[in-house]
């Protein structure tokens, strides 16, 4: 099954899609949001699965053309967004460029932190920033959605509480980092809004690419019309999502809706390319002892996509473009489309 959110106030209008991406229908005699149908999935899902059989088949009358332009991200805010860093690699590469060691207890403990959830952008709007001298950067991500998960879960059930699969474009503003980290207090300012797939889906419409709680497809980014990386998703991951929702549930309960990123697709392959700008300035920086590649501008444009094996498109492509942002206190600018 896939499910998109329309554009209609802060939290979308829920809609089934036809899994070629070609027709949606409406489902709101079933439910009206994406988190309405989460806060009740063992009883909404399996109407939403019937409906979506019917879909398929050709049985429903009022089926309309799909367009990404009116998708806001499935879940245009949510309760609660965490990242992770599941691919070591990724982390091993920032962290040689600084001539730093990777910490052996990296390898048995995720790397997580609490990002925006009041605020998704949708997978084709623009992307704000208020200076180029930020650092802009994208990350490519897989993402998951879960319904609620009990504290203490272990890694092996809380594959069953992933309702949803999704792609991520995780902004990044590099230049902030490191004065932030430096306060020992985590991220803020250098983790803006970021961005997700048009459409979720669901575990079993992936068949086997979906194992082990990894999804095994590459994911395919593309700036300004020039691949950068096709790493694969299920390669090098040093966590699956069981394990990082077992690690984020620690402590505390997830409530339904919680969004949870995998962190940089990253493979040590070097013919797969790169999921964000860091990587490449971390390979000049350990192979020619400096940076050479600059971070995103204005005007710049980001597409992150996953094809399956017939290279057709699963979830629907993220296509942004960094354009500059001032607040004007005199349009009463609005956090949402």
């Amino acid at each position: 099954m896939k499910l998109a959110s329309l554009k209609e106030g802060r939290d979308g209008q829920l809609v089934i899609v036809k899994s070629d991406l070609s027709a949606y229908v409406p489902v709101t005699h079933i439910v009206a949001t994406m988190q309405n149908a989460l806060d009740d999935w063992t009883r909404i899902g399996p109407q939403l699965e019937d409906l979506s059989a019917k879909l398929e088949a050709g049985d429903l009358p009022n089926e309309k053309p799909f367009d990404p332009k009116k998708c806001a991200s499935p879940l245009p805010r949510a309760y609660q967004v965490l990242d992770g860093s599941a691919y070591l690699y990724h982390v091993e590469l920032v962290r040689k460029a600084r001539g730093a060691e990777m910490p052996p207890e990296f390898l048995e403990d995720p790397l997580m932190y609490q990002a925006v959830s009041d605020i998704i952008l949708a997978p084709l709007d623009d992307i704000p920033v208020p200076s180029e001298k930020f650092g802009i950067d994208y990350e490519a991500e897989v993402a998951i959605i879960t319904d609620d998960v009990p504290m203490g879960v272990t890694p092996e059930d809380a594959l069953s509480h992933i309702k949803l699969i999704m792609i991520m474009n995780d902004v990044s503003l590099r230049a902030l980092i490191p004065a932030e980290l430096g306060k020992g207090f985590g991220f803020l300012q250098s983790k803006p809004a970021s961005a997700f797939s048009p459409v979720a889906v669901t575990p079993n419409e992936l068949g086997d690419k979906w194992n082990g709680g990894k999804l095994h497809l590459p994911l395919l980014s593309t700036y300004n019309d020039a691949e950068l990386g096709h790493p694969n998703a299920g390669i090098d991951m040093q966590f699956d999502f069981g394990q990082l929702i077992a690690h984020a549930a620690k402590t505390r309960p997830l409530g339904a809706g919680t969004i949870l990123g995998s962190g940089t697709i990253s493979n040590r392959e070097p013919d797969s390319g790169v999921s964000c700008f860091a990587e490449i300035r971390m390979i000049e920086k350990i192979e020619q002892g400096d940076f050479k590649t600059p971070f995103m501008k204005y005007g710049d444009k980001i597409r992150v996509e996953m094809l399956d094996a017939q290279g057709a498109s699963i979830f629907g492509a993220i296509e942004q473009k960094i354009v500059p942002y001032a607040y004007d206190a005199k349009t009463k600018d609005k956090a949402y489309a």
